[in-house]
């Protein structure tokens, strides 16, 4: 209610600003916890939002957490640093005796000499004779640093300085990236100050830590052993030091979860607050919302509640106001319907109150019917059981259905792994057959191929119980027999389908109080699409009523007569399948012609008849901007409670809500017009996708069985049943690969165009928005 209104300005800035104050701190807080190898758990439950009180008391103490939190890290790392020096110092002290070593007492045996990087840099002999002139400079540098040293320390000193280098024993953190490193340490001996300052500058340059070196062995000696003593007790602080870092971790791991849940609800609320307006004594908050009136009920009862645990001397109270703006569109879902209304929302919302083709029953069934066409038994048990073990997938109904419904088809077409099964006995009889012709030994060893006849009697018995009969499998024109059922089978559902998307305009009409839609739109529409589709679906069924075994030679050709019906001539060569077909069919035609115009100019003009047409208002009579009377009187022109009754119920459908332009009107149902009129034609040649894709899956179904499971039973003795295990794993891959999962996406894809394009266009809309209630985001800890 308050758009213009700056975010500074609002009422709850600076709540909403504590909150977000205190989720920096909750961040800071988590990245601690990671940064210890923690990962911060969800919240065991929802907490409510914190009153005030609560809200300080949280801040005070993940504040102080923090503080806590910042000084012991701080102290950590301060300890962590001086124990690294420290270590570093002794292992420097270590490696650098072995090469500045005194000589061995009077006396002793004679050392052999080894050369070796452990040896000492000076000959005892001359080390009496050049200890007061010879100075050290001692540190440890990074590996990959050290050819650039030790060229660089030669071509300034000139050679007047001998420079040793060793790998340290153990490997150390570096405190610039946080790597465990293996640093190397180095011992420069040099003659002379102005090398020695050459030295510690270009030590310097390379990042050298360098450590004093003491020149008597009495003194590196007592260094060593001070070094010890330090290193042992830091090493004790910072154990204890560690443990009270986990203690303080503890609580914010425990405490983390819950205060960033309420802090979001809070913030939540207040950003909520900020869109409402006050009353003039500012006392009151004032907000519009959208609300279903069947949840009404629970919001009076929840701001009832509300007031009373607030102890709030106003009482909250709803009042409804009526508008002319297009209500946002709630869809009330389960887990079963979720997965198919979220397949209608990608191609568009519904509008306020417009027939929803997710919520109706056959939605769940349709683009798995069409699946269905493409997997047989086989194929289709094996997409059924996956749901079991992926419940929480949001899709599991929808491939349960399409599992369910292509081992349905599958019996239909009698048909597991593309193998015929013969759950009834065959209605063809090969015994009659052969005892009712003249078939020889010789005839028979000269054709491989019989054909049955069934206008010989008792060839053939009648139709299969149920689905198509197995003995087709075994006959060399089942592929030519399916793809013409196939087709017909294709046509007729689309056909049926296309015209019950039509009907169903018939609700959007009537509950909008659009009742000139019946009888110029959807009238013409039906005319059209029965008078030349529906009369093919009617040709289909007639002629497999009418002409049987007998008489099939003779039967005409439909495809031929469907043509000749737009070219309002007749074709001798074809017989007509009924007396007076061609009047007939010209008759259609002109009626699908008819309808045309019709639907081209029948509401253009209606509406343009309509906002010419003088209006009578009666005397004392309120004026309103529709037909029937405001919901609220009294109110001036333009406020959003001054709507009407009708505008409130069809969500701002009313003819009247605003001026009608006639040009856009007329172009947008020439648009209309011609997208229905040319989309019968395509749609109807859309749907044989249907013959394609079952062909498709049929024909790879048979190649799968053909040369690779049929492999496995040339031979019956053992050495088949060792091929037949890995011929088996080949099999089951490739039909997992191929049919189920490529070939499945692909059916699902070609339905759902079928289910948009085909079937939603002819009275879905889809141009609403979604309902975006209130509600507290679940935290994700990201």
């Amino acid at each position: 209610l308050n758009p213009k209104v700056s975010p500074f300005q609002r009422r709850f800035v600076g709540e909403v600003r504590r909150c977000e104050e205190m989720e920096k701190t909750f961040t800071f807080l988590q990245q601690e916890l990671r940064g210890a190898g923690r990962v911060p758990g969800p919240c065991p439950e929802s907490p409510r939002a914190p009153v005030a009180r609560e809200a300080l008391r949280v801040q005070e103490q993940s504040e102080q957490l923090a503080q806590e939190l910042r000084e012991v890290t701080r102290n950590r790392a301060s300890l962590r640093g001086r124990l690294r020096d420290l270590r570093q110092y002794l292992h420097v002290l270590r490696e650098g005796q072995r090469f500045t070593s005194l000589p061995a007492p009077l006396g002793s045996p004679p050392r052999p000499r080894a050369l070796s990087e452990r040896e000492p840099i000076l000959d005892p002999s001359l080390h009496q004779h050049l200890e007061r002139k010879i100075n050290f400079v001692s540190g440890v540098i990074h590996p990959w640093r050290v050819t650039a040293f030790e060229r660089l320390l030669w071509r300034a000193c000139r050679g007047y300085l001998v420079a040793s280098f060793v790998e340290m024993p153990e490997p150390m953190e570096d405190p610039a990236s946080g790597e465990s490193i293996t640093w190397v340490i180095f011992l420069i001996s040099y003659w002379g100050e102005q090398i020695g300052q050459k030295i510690r500058k270009i030590s310097d340059c390379f990042h050298c830590q360098v450590y004093p070196y003491p020149e008597s062995e009495a003194s590196r000696t007592d260094t060593i052993t001070r070094l010890h003593s330090q290193i042992q007790d830091l090493s004790m602080v910072l154990e204890e030091t560690e443990q009270y870092l986990a203690q303080v971790l503890d609580k914010v791991a425990l405490a983390l979860p819950t205060w960033r849940v309420q802090v979001q609800k809070m913030k939540a609320i207040y950003l909520v607050l900020n869109q409402c307006s006050f009353d003039v004594t500012e006392k009151c908050l004032i907000a519009e919302v959208w609300c279903p009136v069947q949840d009404l009920t629970q919001v009076q009862d929840a701001l009832r509640q509300g007031s009373y645990q607030s102890g709030s001397s106003v009482e909250c109270f709803v009042q409804r106001v009526p508008t002319s703006e297009s209500p946002p569109t709630l869809i009330r879902t389960n887990k079963f319907t979720a997965g198919f209304q979220s397949i209608v929302d990608a191609y568009g919302v519904a509008s306020y109150q417009e027939v929803n083709p997710g919520k109706a029953p056959w939605h769940p069934l349709r683009p798995k019917a069409e699946r269905g066409h493409l997997v047989g038994v086989g194929h289709g048990s094996h997409v059924f059981p996956p749901q079991i073990w992926l419940t929480f997938f949001e899709g599991r109904y929808l491939i349960l259905l399409m599992g369910a419904f292509s081992i349905y088809t599958g019996f239909i077409y009698n048909e597991c792994f593309s193998k015929a099964t013969a759950i009834f006995p065959s209605a063809w009889s090969v015994a009659t057959m052969a005892n009712h012709s003249s078939w020889s030994s010789a005839y028979l060893a000269t054709h491989p191929s019989l054909t049955l006849d069934p206008n010989v009697t008792g060839v053939f018995r009648g139709p299969y119980p149920f689905g198509i009969d197995p003995i087709w499998s075994l006959a060399t024109n089942h592929l030519n027999f399916l793809n013409s059922f196939k087709m017909k089978m294709s046509v007729v559902l689309g056909i049926v389908h296309m015209g019950f998307g039509v009907v169903l305009g018939v609700f959007n009409h009537v509950h909008f109080q659009q009742r000139h839609r019946l009888v110029l739109e959807f009238l013409p529409e039906m005319i059209f699409l029965l008078a030349l589709f529906g009369y093919l679906v009617f040709l289909i069924f007639y002629k497999w009523i009418k002409f049987s075994a007998a008489d099939s030679l003779v039967a005409p050709s439909i495809l031929i007569h469907f043509i000749d019906m737009f070219l309002f001539t007749s074709n001798a060569e074809n017989l007509p399948l009924y007396p007076g077909q061609v009047p007939v069919q010209m008759v259609l035609v002109v009626l699908a012609l008819a309808s045309v115009p019709v639907l081209l100019l029948g509401t253009p003009l209606y509406q343009w008849c309509r906002q010419r047409a003088p209006r009578t208002v009666r005397p004392g009579a309120p004026v309103s901007t529709g037909e029937q009377e405001p919901l609220l009187e009294g109110q001036e022109a333009g406020n959003s409670v001054n709507a009407t009754k009708e505008d409130v119920e069809s969500g701002g459908h009313s003819p009247d809500a605003k001026h009608l332009d006639f040009a856009e009107i007329f172009m947008h149902q020439a648009i209309h017009t011609i997208e229905y009129c040319l989309g019968c034609v395509s749609n109807t040649a859309s749907y044989l996708r249907l013959w394609a894709l079952s062909l498709a899956h049929a024909q790879l179904s048979e190649v799968l069985w053909t040369m690779v499971m049929r492999n496995g039973f040339v031979r019956l003795s053992y050495v088949g049943g060792v091929v037949l295990v890995p011929v088996f794993a080949a099999f089951a891959v490739l039909t997992v690969a191929i049919l189920l999962v490529m070939e499945g996406l692909s059916a699902f894809l070609h339905a759902l165009r079928l289910h948009w394009v085909e079937f939603q266009n002819k009275f879905y809309v889809g141009a609403g928005y979604k309902l975006c209630p209130f509600a507290f985001a679940p935290d994700t800890w990201e």
